[in-house]
């Protein structure tokens, strides 16, 4: 049999290729930059020919490069693959997925059953952890997370574009407690979630009301608990449009019909390698072509 690179140099130049990036590949790998580096040095020693083109500090690969990555990365994928059925025995498919728990039981859980039919060999442990991203790749494979933005180092597939609602009991429509004008907050507890932090700002900003401060706000991380307080009369949330139509609650209202646009998003968000194993394709191949 002919000699072959080592495989860590292999998979080191196929990791800078994908990402684009030496930093965002040596991290995906856990290496520091320069050891990432002779890893690709050490395959175009081997070769005989340089892979990427040098400029100040960056690396861009070349025609000779993208000719390899063509050939080898669906060699590497399929390598990967047969080790991720070894190790599950063939016959099973394991996705660990962290998920916000509003998003689950009102957008995914009524949807997974049509998965399972698609895909029965594929199982799902689900997380709600708070620290999401930044156990992807430790104990996660993908999460779905509300965010601004995303890491440019990380694979992320926006889920949707929301407004804000301002969401308050229904006694707040009615005398004498009526909540008539966005001044009126001022008397009232604001409940805003850690993760839309500056969703009431971005209401008060497109209301042109920038210094409104209300009577307090309180803190939550738990839509669903939002929700529930608001509902008790406890305060006003500042949530997303789909939070107050998918919960369904007749006891809640919208307050103040004004579309103000949310700065906050939805993601599918994953390590870029991750996308090499079968289960995360799976799922996000149905996440973003399903009605969810």
């Amino acid at each position: 049999m002919r000699r072959l690179p080592p495989l860590t140099a292999l998979e080191a130049f196929v990791q800078v290729a994908r990402l684009g990036s030496v930093k965002a590949a040596a991290e995906e790998l856990a290496l520091s930059t320069p050891a990432l580096s002779r890893r690709v040095q050490a395959l175009e020693r081997f070769i005989g020919r340089p892979l990427f083109d040098r400029k100040h500090q960056a690396l861009e690969i070349n025609a000779e490069g993208q000719r390899l990555l063509d050939d080898i990365a669906p060699a590497l994928d399929s390598l990967a693959q047969a080790l991720e059925n070894i190790q599950s025995g063939g016959n099973q498919l394991r996705l660990r997925l962290a998920v916000m728990p509003l998003f689950a039981t009102q957008r995914l859980f009524p949807h997974l059953g049509a998965l399972r039919t698609l895909h029965p060999q594929l199982h799902i442990d689900i997380e709600t952890t708070p620290y999401a991203v930044a156990r992807l790749g430790e104990g996660l494979d993908a999460a779905i997370v509300l965010a601004k933005d995303i890491d440019a180092a990380l694979y992320a597939h926006e889920l949707d574009h929301d407004e804000i609602y301002v969401i308050g009991a229904r006694s707040l429509l009615e005398t004498p407690n009526a909540l008539t004008s966005p001044e009126e907050l001022a008397r009232h507890t604001v409940l805003l979630h850690r993760d839309m932090p500056l969703a009431f700002d971005a209401w008060k900003e497109a209301v042109s009301l920038p210094e409104l401060q209300p009577l307090a706000i309180d803190n939550y991380d738990s839509g669903q608990l939002m929700l529930e307080a608001a509902a008790q009369g406890l305060g006003v949330a500042f949530m997303h449009a789909s939070h107050f139509k998918e919960a369904a609650d007749s006891r809640l209202v919208r307050l103040f019909p004004i579309r103000v646009e949310s700065p906050y998003r939805y993601y599918f968000v994953c390590r870029p390698r991750a996308l090499q194993t079968r289960a995360v394709r799976i799922f996000r191949d149905w996440l973003v072509t399903a009605d969810i």
